[in-house]
Order: C-alpha cells, then structure tokens, then sequence
C-alpha cells in the first residue's frame, strides 16, 4: 500500500482555510460549539477542531442522508401530470474535524446505498464533500469503536486525517485521492511535512478499552433468533428511536408521497426506524414485529449480524451516541457484553 502523502498545518491556517474556502462558495460544516451538531460557518472563528472534544449529541450524517429529501414534485395539469425534479442546489462541501466514528459511517451506509440499486441523492453528495477527519483523544464510559474494529486514530472514511501535534500545529495526511487534489488545491494552507515535523505529534490517544468481541457477538445471533435475552432488553425499550435518529449509520427510511392542494405535491424520503411500531406493518395490518423485544432484536441483528451477512461490515462504529441519549439507559455495549458471556458458556 502507498503511505498516506503528509503536510502539516496549523489552527490559524485552518481558520484562514474556512475563509479562502467561503469566499470561493464552499459549504463548510462544522461541529457547533455548544457540541449538539454539525453546522454550516462561513467565519474561521466558528471552527471547532477539538480531540478532546466529546462527540456531538447528533452525528454528521444529515448531510448525506438528509432527515427529509424530496425526490420530486408534481404539478396536475390538463394532460395528465408533469413530475419535476428537485432543484440541485448541492455546492462543494469541506466537513470538518470529524471523529474516527462518524468519518468511518460514510463507506459503511454507502453499502446499503449502492446494493441494488445506486442511490444518487447519496452518491453526489459524498461525491461533492471532502472530509476532514481528525484523532480523538476523547474517551467515555459510552466510547466503544476499539470493539468495531476502529481506533481513535482510524482515518477510514476521511479524506483528509489531522493529527495534533505541538505548538496548535496538525500533521495532516491525505487519505485519498479527492483529499491529496483538495490539499493541492489549497496549498497555502498546507505544507510539506518532514521528519521534524512529525517529531512534534502528541502521543498517540489510547482510546476506549476492547469491550466486547464482535465476531462472537454475531456467532452467538447466528443461532439465538429467539431467546430470553430479547424479552430482558425489548421490555425496557419506550420505542422512540432516539437511536437510531443520533446514529451515524442507521438509514431506514420511508417514502411518502405530501400534497399541497388538490393538484400538486411532492414524494419524499424521510427518516424512519425500526423501533417504530408502524415500521414493519403491512396494509392488511398484520406486524412481524408486533412487539417492542422483536424490534430490539431486529436493531441488535441488523447491527451485529444481518449488514455483516450482506456487506461485510459491522453497521456500528462505537461512537456511543444511542447510549448517551438513551431515556430509559439501554446500552448497546453491555447487550454485546451479555451476548459474549453467553457465547462463552455455550463454547
């Protein structure tokens, strides 16, 4: 494999960077500083670039996959009916200092999303985005992405990785091609970086202990579609779906067909999740997740089992997020945690 080309930077350069970039009609995404999301600044001084940082409360993956996106509109008319598209307002995009957990989000849905058929509302706009990921040295009781294969330096998904080194300064790698073109690109900004230069990286962040063993987690699913252990975990669950909606990698959806008077309207792709009652049932109103443990199960096998049997990727990267958030304190990693131990006595 070819090592990564590496430059270094600094924290004013990178405020410069948002400016030189807003004034050339980029979208710039960055996380807010009150840590809820990501949001769109035009001004260096809104730029959060933080390591420390604990993950935002929701993750960046709105802007890929938004939480309501018309496919087109269509207008009645004497003939018959004219369906429009939605107006392509995407510009060039720069996401930055994103975590490990979401960075590695974006090639794990972009699976689903180019399956059997090629999601181009999806496609274009990781197409048009560059994405600047950075280390984390952030670490809680809720952190898990030593268990799903990542770590707190893991640059999948980035196309531009930074590393903190010392004096507010970065060494920043390019991931992939689109990165190494955008450092060009913006070269002022960037500057070759030496041996020197990489004897100023801090220590690398150790991150969270391994807390659980994926692959027995799948090995136990793989035999225990039905079992106690869904009753013990569903009966807690409320069903609002608060995980899946902060989850970097959950994508169900639905589509809707909204009106706006007796002839015209609009069909859509809003965010849907898999703890919703209504979810799975059909028109004849039966529900083959009639009950919350059902639905519970379905997250933990889709997670754990079924988008591995598919796509060869766990669709989870640790990041915490539906534990944090979880009202009544379910937590996935301790579920994985139980699933291990009972894989053990049955080994």
């Amino acid at each position: 494999m070819q090592a990564m080309k590496q430059f270094i930077t600094t924290d004013e350069k990178l405020r410069q960077l948002v400016h030189a970039l807003s004034k050339n009609a980029w979208n710039i995404i960055s996380a807010g500083k009150e840590g809820t999301n990501f949001i769109y600044i035009n001004d260096g001084k809104d730029l959060v670039i933080n390591a420390d940082s604990k993950p935002t409360k929701l993750s960046a993956k709105e802007f890929f996959f938004p939480k309501t996106e018309p496919l087109f509109f269509y207008k009645k008319n004497h003939d018959g009916v004219d369906l429009l598209d939605p107006k392509d307002v995407l510009r060039k995009t720069v996401l930055f200092g994103v975590k490990p957990c979401d960075a590695a989000a974006v090639p794990v849905m972009g699976k689903v999303f180019n399956w059997d058929y090629k999601d181009e509302f999806f496609n274009r706009r990781v197409e048009q985005t560059v994405i600047i990921g950075m280390a984390c040295s952030y670490s809680d009781v809720y952190c898990f992405c030593t268990s799903t294969g990542l770590s707190p330096e893991s640059s999948k998904g980035s196309d531009v990785f930074l590393k903190p080194a010392q004096n507010s300064s970065y060494i920043a790698e390019a991931v992939t091609p689109k990165g190494e073109a955008f450092v060009v690109e913006f070269s002022s900004f960037f500057d070759a970086a030496n041996e020197n230069d990489v004897k100023l990286l801090l220590n690398s962040p150790k991150g969270p202990e391994k807390k659980f063993d994926a692959n027995q987690v799948k090995q136990w699913l793989d035999g225990h579609f039905e079992d106690p252990l869904w009753n013990e975990v569903g009966e807690t669950c409320l069903g609002c779906a608060q995980c899946a909606f902060t989850c970097p990698t959950c994508h169900c959806f639905d589509i809707v067909d909204e009106s706006c008077g007796y002839n015209c309207g609009r069909r859509v792709k809003n965010w849907d999740g898999c703890q919703f009652g209504l979810f799975t049932k059909h028109a004849s109103g039966h529900n083959p997740r009639g009950h919350q443990p059902e639905r519970y199960r379905q997250r933990i096998s889709h997670k754990f089992k079924y988008y591995q049997d598919k796509f060869g990727e766990i669709l989870c990267t640790g990041c915490g997020r539906c534990t944090r958030g979880c009202p009544v304190g379910i937590d996935i990693a301790e579920i994985a945690q139980e699933i291990n131990k009972r894989n053990s006595v049955l080994v």
